[in-house]
């Protein structure tokens, strides 16, 4: 895949082999953790503003910040779309307002453990903190992933971290991704998606972080929605079965 840039976004995309897919990483992810092999698809899969080697401190960190800068990937390496698009949390949520406030640009869209959002817990505090709780530099990669915990997440986080001459930093910062995620935190966005008439799959893995709750009610406004689970997989689906989510992404793209 190549690199390209698209302001001030920075985007992997694949070789043109037939409609365009967006596919959009979570908080402190990236695009390269997001892209897959879909043969008969043109994957595009950016590094959304805050993370990766996008725009690092960006002074907006709104949703709608986030989805213009969606429509901006589209109109520029999609053709103005429409295209299908799948997110994974954060990235979920991002592609569910997007597509509620752009129908002309999603063709069909998929929500990788994603909600309609909203908290009164502080979780949003607690992410800041941790992620400022890093001993950074770290000395290798391999003592990245033993103090992050050694799953697949940690090994994604640890291939994404930026080799300067002192060591291995993250390519992103605590208080952005503490802000960014407050923003998903600070409501809920049920008009959103009542709204959405695109051809929606919601997959969650097995040990999923959206409350059960949520989900009976999305299912319930929104009847016309295919829910799947992946087994064995917690909240990064893609990173701990990713054969599975790519063989499910891409029979339903094919439909």
């Amino acid at each position: 895949m190549r690199r390209v840039m698209v302001e001030h976004l920075s985007c992997l995309v694949s070789e043109p082999d037939g409609p365009p897919v967006v596919l959009l990483h979570g908080l402190a992810g990236s695009a390269r953790e997001m892209t897959v092999t879909l043969p008969g698809h043109q994957v595009i899969a950016p590094d959304q503003r805050g993370h990766g080697h996008s725009i690092r401190r960006p002074a907006d960190l709104s949703r709608e910040a986030y989805v213009a800068d969606v429509a901006r990937v589209v109109e520029a390496l999609a053709g103005g779309g429409p295209v299908a698009l799948a997110g994974q949390s954060m990235g979920a949520h991002t592609a569910m307002l997007t597509a509620a406030r752009h129908p002309e640009l999603v063709s069909r869209l998929v929500m990788l453990e994603g909600g309609v959002g909203g908290s009164e817990d502080d979780y949003p505090g607690r992410l800041g903190k941790w992620f400022a709780s890093w001993p950074v530099p770290f000395p290798s990669r391999t003592a990245a992933v033993e103090f992050l915990g050694a799953g697949s997440l940690a090994r994604a986080w640890a291939e994404e971290l930026e080799h300067r001459p002192d060591g291995y930093w993250p390519r992103f910062d605590a208080d952005i991704m503490e802000a960014a995620i407050r923003e998903v935190a600070a409501t809920a966005q049920w008009e959103s998606w009542q709204r959405l008439r695109v051809p929606t799959l919601l997959v969650r893995g097995a040990e999923s972080r959206i409350p059960d709750e949520e989900v009976a009610r999305m299912l319930e406004l929104r009847p016309d929605v295919e829910l799947v689970t992946i087994p064995d997989s917690g909240h990064d689906v893609h990173l701990d079965q990713p054969a599975a989510w790519q063989r499910l992404l891409g029979e339903f793209l094919d439909r």
